[in-house]
């Protein structure tokens, strides 16, 4: 690309007077979302208090496209309604984690930073999805465990609040911003779970007094961004920008109003602060990550390189219904006004939107840190009623076709997947159930779960995903 680059002098614009919130996990997703919200409570409010220290977790490439142009980003809306263009400059800093782990203890311990967020994905927590506790048998962890400067998020966490204990920098909020259930709690119960075998009693009593874990909902479609996206955002802003991101029009906060310290006043840019979250993020998680799960495995079985395609294709699309109709809303307690077939109408709308180009091999990543939370949960609930969860079954099935057929499977248990594969069907479906680290024994056990599950793998694996489909719709 050349032409000249965006940065401070090309875009000036509102920077931060400083830095208050530190957040793990600069990607696509976080500067489309959370730091869109904390720049509009900033302008809001008057405020410029709320600067964001973003770290990159994996690699160095996120603080490397962000550095010259100093934190600055364009966001390019596409679909109705759609925006133009605007630079993003919440971002005041930024520190490349991968290569300095050293300097993200630093950073979450240093008196400014009142809120730290995440967005590290389902597998970045290192946990057991079945259980929700932490994998103290990863060998990060455990690395984690010693002297060396933390690599992975929950032992960053804890040894940044060891050294806010140890400095008297204050209290602080942990704002998980990803799709777990019950994603305050749960990363409560890993940092604990770390401290415990860490042996640090007395940070555990620090902790309990001087930090918050609040439970949020985030939703926005925000796929990766591809070099036709970075043309588009030169073409229509006349500047270079290696950091732009790509996101539909709509996006939603709801936070859990429990903080230790300050915060942004993000209500002001449309978050909303509630008592209760569960609700919230146990409608996303069920119907629009269910579905988006659903729509990745069988689009990639038929062919369909996108989420739109795969949702303009009527027999998708009514798989995602049978889902959200007979086996989610009988079963899940919506938020008070809040109808959930018509949240789910609203949900393929928004992921038929051909200008996302919204990847089902995207989607597809890290299935058997996904499954849980939006799939098997709704099966247990099913059965525990005496219903027979065959959509979720079916979305399991898929799912199992993806990692038998799949070449280069990316998920972090792809070892584990790879060698319960071989055989018949029947048996593949057997040893892939008996995984416990995705499936609770009790669930895999339960004859009407796993008859429904190995029966509609071999369906798929002889007759093929759109003859199964059209049989039962």
């Amino acid at each position: 690309m050349s032409g000249e680059r965006l940065s401070a002098r090309t875009a000036p614009s509102a920077t931060p007077e400083s830095v208050g919130i530190a957040h793990l996990g600069l990607g696509a997703f976080h500067k489309a979302h959370q730091a869109v919200f904390t720049e509009d409570a900033m302008l809001a409010a008057g405020d410029r208090r709320w600067g964001i220290c973003g770290v990159t977790q994996r690699s160095g490439r996120a603080a490397a496209l962000l550095a010259p142009q100093d934190c600055r980003y364009t966001v390019l809306e596409r679909g109705p309604d759609a925006a133009e263009p605007r630079v993003v400059s919440a971002l005041r800093e930024v520190v490349d984690g991968s290569a300095d782990p050293a300097a993200v203890v630093e950073l979450l311990a240093r008196e400014d930073i009142r809120v730290i967020t995440l967005t590290v994905t389902e597998k970045g927590y290192r946990h057991d999805p079945a259980t929700g506790d932490l994998n103290l048998a990863d060998p990060e962890v455990l690395a984690d465990l010693t002297e060396r400067p933390p690599r992975t998020v929950v032992g960053q966490l804890v040894r940044g609040l060891q050294r806010r204990a140890g400095t008297g920098a204050g209290p602080v909020t942990v704002v998980s911003c990803d799709n777990l259930p019950a994603n305050g709690r749960t990363l409560r119960r890993l940092v604990q779970q770390f401290i415990d075998a860490a042996g640090l009693a007395e940070l555990a009593a620090w902790v309990s007094e001087h930090v918050r874990f609040p439970a949020t909902m985030v939703d926005r479609i925000v796929p990766a961004t591809t070099a036709d996206d970075l043309a588009e955002v030169q073409t229509r802003t006349g500047l270079r920008d290696e950091a732009a991101v790509v996101a539909e029009p709509f996006r939603q906060w709801v936070v859990e109003d429990d903080f230790a310290a300050a915060r942004p006043p993000w209500e002001l840019a449309g978050a909303v602060l509630v008592a209760d979250v569960e609700p919230w993020e146990a409608l996303k998680l069920r119907v629009l990550n269910a579905s988006h799960s659903m729509l990745a495995y069988l689009g990639l079985a038929c062919r369909h390189a996108t989420i739109a395609e795969a949702v303009a294709e009527p027999l998708l699309a009514g798989a995602c219904r049978g889902l959200i109709g007979s086996e989610v809303a009988p079963v899940l307690a919506a938020p008070s006004g809040v109808d959930v077939r018509d949240y789910g109408e609203s949900v393929l709308a928004r992921f038929a939107n051909p200008a996302l180009r919204h990847t089902t091999a995207q989607v597809a990543k890290d299935g058997s840190q996904k499954l849980g939370p939006r799939l098997l949960d709704t099966a247990s609930e099913q059965l525990a009623s005496g219903g027979d969860p065959s959509w979720v079954a079916l979305g399991v099935a898929a799912w199992m076709r993806h990692v038998a057929t799949t070449e280069t499977l990316d998920d972090p248990l792809a070892g584990v997947l790879r060698d319960a594969l071989g055989g018949t069907p029947a048996d593949e479906a057997s040893r892939l159930l008996g995984v416990e680290r995705i499936f609770a024994p009790e669930l895999a056990r339960h004859p009407v779960f796993r008859d429904s599950v190995t029966t509609t793998y071999r369906q798929l694996a002889e007759r093929g995903a759109r003859a199964v489909l059209a049989e039962r719709l």
